[in-house]
């Protein structure tokens, strides 16, 4: 099952080795984890989940609430996309997370190069971190607003 941690920022950014190889101003920081089995349907469930999720949130209403009733596309917000391999951890046994589940590198960079090309032919302005590499990720979220989604968990 292909995993996403979607959270609402202000700013976020990755580096690797000191360089910015990805920024953003307010939208949505997303972690991608890709399992064995993996495969078109989950792409299109995560990549469609982070682009209409209602997560922004909307003028007052006459009670003086606000509600998140926004996308990111309905905001203009932009998308980070960062590969996480260790979203496919299993802690149920032991001290040490087993990541068996973690789809390998060859299967995993199609995945989730295909949900980041999904997000961009929507007309999102998508960045991304470095497949494979150790990355920093900064953030400022906002709210704090994270959410969590699980392609095999639809209904």
């Amino acid at each position: 099952m292909m995993r996403a941690v979607v959270q609402r920022v202000l700013t976020a950014r990755v580096t690797v080795e000191g360089r910015d190889v990805g920024a953003i101003g307010r939208g949505l920081l997303v972690f991608i984890g890709v399992e064995t089995g993996d495969g078109a349907t989950d792409v299109e469930y995560i990549a469609t989940k982070v682009r209409e999720i209602r997560v922004f949130e909307d003028e007052r209403d006459a009670s003086g609430r606000k509600r998140m009733n926004h996308s990111v596309e309905d905001v203009g917000g932009a998308v980070l996309v960062v590969s996480q391999f260790t979203l496919a951890a299993d802690v149920r046994r032991g001290r040490r997370p087993s990541f068996d589940q973690a789809a390998p590198p060859a299967q995993a960079r199609p995945l989730y190069e295909d949900v980041v090309e999904k997000l961009r032919a929507a007309g999102l302005t998508v960045e991304t971190g470095e497949f494979q590499a150790m990355m920093r990720v900064s953030l400022e979220n906002d709210g704090p607003v994270t959410i969590l989604m699980d392609s095999r968990k639809r209904w």
